[in-house]
């Protein structure tokens, strides 16, 4: 018998994650429009937002350990029972006179939330649903990111400039307890374990048993990991850093073109999504490097375009098939490569995997977008040099990759 995937667990978290989501994304918008009016610098919010990630990047493993120890169901109501309050208390100690440190400090707690809260969604994920229904799941919580990727931030930037920061602040609030609210009819089995060992006992026995499934039970894991960790390196430094940069300095091309770009590479990522939940019969572990050299293909063009002596709208529409083309193709590996991993892992471990795949992608994007950054600067005349290798590259590690499902 076929299992279906929307059960009412799995309608449940859904919801949970458009509301959380949707409150996370309206709320971020509005406190960088608010320290922008407040500084005149966007990189202050920018800085802030980088300082608030160190948190989570440290504190991950320990949400894995959480994760599959405790009730999944409940860490996920009390994380999101915090977040609300944490901002309703920000929204109390807002004065005018303090706010950059209130904003700074409430940034930095949702980054700790953040740390426990990731591995844990993901880790209720292949409790829920089974087999193939796996990647059908991550596919559509993805798209639901896009969506609210896509929706929140003009919402959010309407309600603000209507209204100002403190309504939207509420709002968000809202969002975040009406998650707690869904997330309390989610039924998950939990088997409780009796703790006879102290708290660093247990730390080191979970991340020694974890280290060893993944490098020695089953090596498969690691290899994906690393797979992941490469192609967040290339693509989001290309993605976040080389598009503003081709679109507003080198192509020389108003703030609507860039809109128009980000708004495809939303839609791209939907469509990928999608293709993703299609395909989810299809696909097999042996297909993830070729994801890849897919992904290294679509660079290519838009490196060859700013060889030609072509006209800028012609560059502009190369490099935005380009690049939406890489979009699609790292939504479908991404979805993937998350889903093989938690088929690979038993429930006592997944937390634990979960949150050394998130701390893994959080470490290697800002340090794809510092080297990115550096080359568009030294190359900003002759940006084939940067795209081009890359697209090379990234092709011949997913050819040559030895990573195959056993």
């Amino acid at each position: 018998m076929t299992q279906k995937i929307f059960t009412p667990n799995f309608i449940l978290l859904i919801l949970g994650q458009l509301t959380s989501l949707f409150g996370n994304f309206i709320l971020k918008l509005a406190l960088s429009m608010y320290v922008l009016d407040m500084t005149g610098s966007a990189a202050v919010f920018a800085g802030i937002l980088s300082l608030a990630t160190i948190p989570t990047i440290l504190l991950s493993p320990f949400g894995g350990i959480l994760a599959d120890r405790c009730n999944r169901r409940n860490i996920m109501v009390a994380l999101d029972t915090l977040s609300g309050a944490f901002v309703l208390c920000a929204v109390l100690l807002l004065s005018g006179r303090d706010d950059l440190a209130v904003i700074s400090v409430l940034l930095i707690l949702l980054s700790i939330l953040g740390a426990f809260e990731t591995p844990t969604v993901q880790a209720c994920i292949p409790t829920m649903l089974t087999g193939d229904n796996i990647v059908k799941g991550n596919a559509v919580v993805n798209q639901i990111a896009s969506l609210s990727y896509l929706t929140a931030p003009m919402l959010g930037g309407i309600l603000y400039a209507a209204f100002g920061l403190r309504p939207v602040m509420l709002a968000s609030v809202g969002c975040f307890l009406a998650t707690a609210l869904f997330e309390c009819f989610i039924r998950l089995p939990h088997e409780h374990t009796a703790h006879e060992k102290g708290i660093l006992s247990i730390i080191r026995q979970d991340f020694m048993e974890s280290m060893h499934y993944m490098f020695r039970e089953q090596s498969s894991v690691a290899k994906l990991l690393l797979l992941t960790a490469v192609s967040r390196f290339f693509v989001m430094g290309i993605l976040m850093v080389g598009l503003p940069f081709l679109v507003r300095t080198v192509l020389l091309l108003n703030a609507r073109y860039y809109g128009a770009a980000e708004s495809t590479l939303a839609i791209a990522t939907i469509i990928g999504s999608v293709m993703a939940g299609l395909l989810s019969t299809k696909l097999t572990a042996r297909n993830i490097p070729a994801l890849l050299a897919l992904l290294g293909a679509f660079i290519i063009p838009a490196g060859i375009v700013f060889l030609l002596p072509v006209d800028s709208l012609i560059k502009y529409g190369i490099t935005l098939l380009s690049f939406g083309g890489m979009q699609i193709a790292i939504s479908i590996f991404s979805i993937y490569a998350v889903s093989l991993i938690q088929q690979r892992t038993p429930n006592h471990l997944i937390g634990k995997v979960m949150a050394y795949t998130s701390a893994i992608s959080l470490c290697v994007q800002p340090a794809g977008q510092i080297v990115y950054g550096f080359c568009f600067d030294r190359y900003r005349d002759a940006v084939s040099v940067v795209l081009l290798p890359t697209g090379i590259i990234v092709c011949l590690i997913g050819l040559l990759s030895t990573s195959k499902a056993q």
